[in-house]
């Protein structure tokens, strides 16, 4: 079947198609790559106690190792990820698996803190660039009709990732092993990965269209042919280039300014109070006398919270909106944190009180993430979600150095203390959040401004 030239291109095609077996299957292999991801990140979090049992890593030190992927994340979603725009999505995955595969195999092969930094810091660059590319190859590959559904499966992957991989960790590899066998299953499920993906997922019909390489529709009507899509007979011609979105434009436009900062800093905050939870969860409750695995299994909870907490938050959205949810998911992640500081004696107690704080601060995490395609119109969309994203990674990789110096100032325990302190990321939020002016920027109008433009 062929398609009429410039009747919609290929993203009509796949907009109006029903979704194939093989567009599922690479849609699962973007909720496998999201849940590595999960995994990756979370993988020193559940290594921390035996990290700091072997080399004698106070916690101030591992706070900065705790940090080191989410600090490489931020570079590597700017310079791996801009890959994928300029090389394609496919070729910019397997850079940054095999990046992954190395930054885990040589973390586990580390001789001290100062090299598993490094390769932490590594690893980041690479699920950095991973994000950006998996993200773009789940909505570029599914139809209008499918991609809701995709993307939320894929977004639920990251938690699932970390519950799998908690499950793992607790069960057999702190258990049989010790701390570097978490870094060297993580290498050998990345490499295992990097086959399939070369094998299973094409290059996206929509980057070949928007790059228009020689032979683009040839190439556009092979990606098609995979999923058992019917071809098109050409392209429209390419619109001229208007003036393109820049950070300036988010921040000069008297409209959109109060937009950017709002989000930008409310995000930020909340990441603080985010990866406190995530990142620190192993290392509070080992120290509270409990064993590596034990305490690897409440950070298995806490992403099972997560998990649900951000399935669940759709349900909330549908009938009230994104405001009031995301307000009401800020106010219990401030009671959820806090009361995660105030001690457990059971193990029980623990994991209840990390999921608890889990469920609340994933669930907010969710609703930024849809306030960021309702805050900004069409034209700066893709701009402002990115500067807003690199604030929040500010947030996220200082959060456990913040964290660590905490605890050295205040003592080993005075926890409450500490999680009070970072439940103030989510008060913050919560205020910033609450002033937004969201509205649907599309409906408004806005798509048919150039960039830069004032909005009367």
């Amino acid at each position: 079947m062929t398609g009429s030239a410039g009747a919609g291109g290929p993203r009509a095609v796949i907009d109006e198609s029903p979704m194939g077996l093989r567009q599922w299957i690479v849609v699962i292999l973007m909720i496998a790559l999201n849940a590595l991801d999960g995994f990756d990140v979370l993988s020193s979090a559940f290594a921390a106690p035996g990290v700091s049992k072997e080399w004698g890593v106070p916690r101030d030190a591992l706070g900065v190792v705790l940090s080191a992927e989410l600090v490489g994340m931020g570079f590597g979603s700017v310079l791996l990820g801009g890959m994928a725009d300029k090389f394609g999505r496919r070729p910019t995955m397997l850079v940054c698996l095999v990046v992954m595969a190395i930054g885990m195999y040589m973390a586990h092969a580390a001789s001290g803190v100062t090299d598993l930094t490094v390769w932490r810091f590594i690893t980041g660059l690479g699920i950095g660039g991973m994000l950006a590319a998996t993200n773009a190859v789940t909505a570029e590959v599914t139809s209008r009709e499918g991609r809701s559904l995709a993307m939320a499966l894929y977004v639920i992957g990251y938690p699932l990732g970390g519950v799998i991989g908690g499950f793992v960790a607790q069960t057999w590899l702190l258990v049989s092993f010790d701390w570097r066998a978490v870094f060297l299953f993580g290498a050998a499920v990345t490499a295992a990965l990097i086959p399939l993906v070369f094998l299973l997922v094409p290059e996206t019909p929509a980057f070949f269209e928007a790059r228009r390489p020689d032979g683009a529709v040839a190439k556009i009507n092979r990606s098609l042919a995979t999923f058992g899509l019917p071809a098109i007979g050409g392209l429209a011609p390419r619109p001229e280039s208007g003036a393109q979105p820049r950070v300036t434009d988010i921040l000069s436009n008297p409209k959109l300014r109060p937009v950017t900062l709002l989000l930008a800093f409310g995000y930020m905050f909340h990441t603080i109070t985010f990866y406190f939870v995530l990142k620190w969860a192993v290392k509070i409750v080992a120290d509270a006398g409990f064993t590596q695995p034990e305490a690897a299994s409440t950070l298995t909870f806490a992403n099972i919270g997560g998990a649900l907490g951000g399935f669940l938050f759709g349900f909330l959205m549908k009938r009230w909106q994104i405001k009031a949810p995301t307000v009401a998911m800020l106010a219990l992640g401030v009671v959820a944190v806090t009361l995660f500081g105030t001690g457990h004696a059971s193990l029980w107690g623990w994991r209840v009180a990390a999921s608890f704080a889990m469920f609340t601060t994933n669930a907010a995490i969710v609703g930024f993430y849809a306030a960021f395609a309702l805050g900004f119109p069409a034209y700066a969309r893709a701009t402002g979600t990115g500067f807003v994203l690199g604030i929040g990674r500010l947030g996220a990789a200082g959060s456990p150095i913040i964290a660590g110096f905490l605890f050295k100032a205040l003592g080993n325990d005075q926890l409450l203390a500490v999680s009070a302190i970072m439940s103030l990321g989510s008060a913050v939020a919560l205020v910033l959040f609450s002033m937004l002016p969201l509205r649907d920027g599309d409906r408004l109008g806005l798509d048919q401004l150039p960039a830069g433009e004032p909005l009367d």
